[in-house]
Formats: C-alpha cells, structure tokens, sequence
C-alpha cells in the first residue's frame, strides 16, 4: 500500500474514532518534545476537573490522562491541555496527528506558563500552515459561556506588565486552539500553597478554566 493510501485510511480511522468518543468528557494534558517541562503544574488540571465537576455538571475523571503528540490516543479526548515554560517541537507525524485531531473536532487549549511563546507560534505553523492566530474579541462566547468576564481574558499572574492575551485557531470559522499568555491561568488552578494567590484571584482562574472546557465540550 503506497504511504499516500495509507495516510488516507489513517485519517479516515482517526477522524470516526474521535467522532465516536466526542461524547465522552475526558481530558489529558500534552506531553511534546523539544525539552518543555509540560509535566509543570501537576495539580492545576485536577483542581480544574474538581470545579468543573461540582459547578458546571461535568462528569470528567479525576485523574487527567497524558498524551503524546503524536499519538493516535489523543482521539480519545475531546480536550488536551498544553502548558510549559520553554522550548516546544512537532516533528511532521506530530504535526499531522495534531491536525487530524483539531479538524475532526479536537480542541487544545495552550497555556503559556511563561516563556513559551516564540516556541509554540513556530510549531503551530506546522500543525495549521494556513491559519493565523487571530485575539479573541471580548463578546466571544468563551468568556460568557457559563462565567462572565466582559473584559476578557482574566490577569492571574504577573510577569512581564503585558496585558493577558487569548489568541485562537480557527478551523471552518470553529475555534479548535485557545493560546493563553500573560494570564497564566494555570498557576491559578494550582493549590493555595503553590503560589499563595487570593481565594479571588484562584477563583477567577477556576471560572476562566471553566468556560473553556464547557466551550471545548459543546462546540
């Protein structure tokens, strides 16, 4: 079978498999290459699926899964969640695998722990060569769905005095890939201790992580 046959078939498999599991709600954060710590805020996700499980009625497993890149498991979970602080890298099957996965319904959301910018711009160019990340206006559904937040994008933590930024990716005019920075909405989500961050300002974090599962699951 010619490797073009069979890419096609690949697809076609990848795109029912994920069709079937959309129903699901399960999450898992993205491991990468390229020597990122996306292993960074281990209880940021957990704390997240608790809130959404007691004030949203989710129904998400407490205990997210990890997902390679480049893996055919990704099909799994109608929402991967991607944080770092460093350097990101898509081989060419990660890139189509992560392609695959947004088109056919995927959403990804990209939370720049700080410093992660320049690195994932360049390797979101491999996954999506044709899309441009667009700023979300403040009247996008993402930021009313189930909290307000007329402002937009909520300040968690401050690094560099920049405003908070929520850039997407769009497939067929459906936002598949929400890029966070100057927010860090992860260090929010973390526990008290970690960052020692006002109830208020954790609390602002939870309900902004909120709206854009809710978003991922019903769009």
């Amino acid at each position: 079978m010619s490797n073009m046959k069979l890419n096609f078939f690949v697809s076609v498999f990848t795109i029912c498999l994920l069709s079937f599991n959309l129903n699901a709600q399960d999450v898992a954060i993205l491991k990468y290459n390229g020597g990122g710590d996306w292993y960074s805020n281990p209880t940021a996700l957990p704390n997240l699926i608790n809130y959404c499980n007691t004030n949203i009625n989710t129904k998400i497993n407490s205990k997210p899964e990890t997902v390679e890149a480049g893996s055919i498991d990704i099909f799994q979970y109608p929402f991967v969640h991607m944080t770092g602080h460093g350097n990101v890298f898509f081989d060419d099957d990660d890139a189509e695998n992560l392609r695959n996965y947004l088109i056919s319904g995927g959403f990804i959301h990209i939370d720049d722990n700080y410093g992660m910018r320049p690195y994932i711009e360049k390797e979101l160019k491999k996954v999506l060569p044709n899309k441009e990340l667009v700023e979300l206006p403040v009247n996008h559904p993402i930021f009313s769905i189930a909290y307000k937040f007329p402002d937009g994008l909520p300040k968690i933590h401050e690094h560099d005095g920049l405003p908070p930024k929520a850039l997407g990716l769009f497939h067929e005019d459906r936002l598949v890939l929400l890029f966070t920075f100057e927010s860090d909405l992860g260090d929010g989500w973390e526990d008290p201790e970690v960052h020692n961050d006002p109830e208020a300002v954790r609390e602002k974090a939870l309900k902004m992580g909120a709206n854009i599962i809710k978003y991922a699951f019903e769009n």
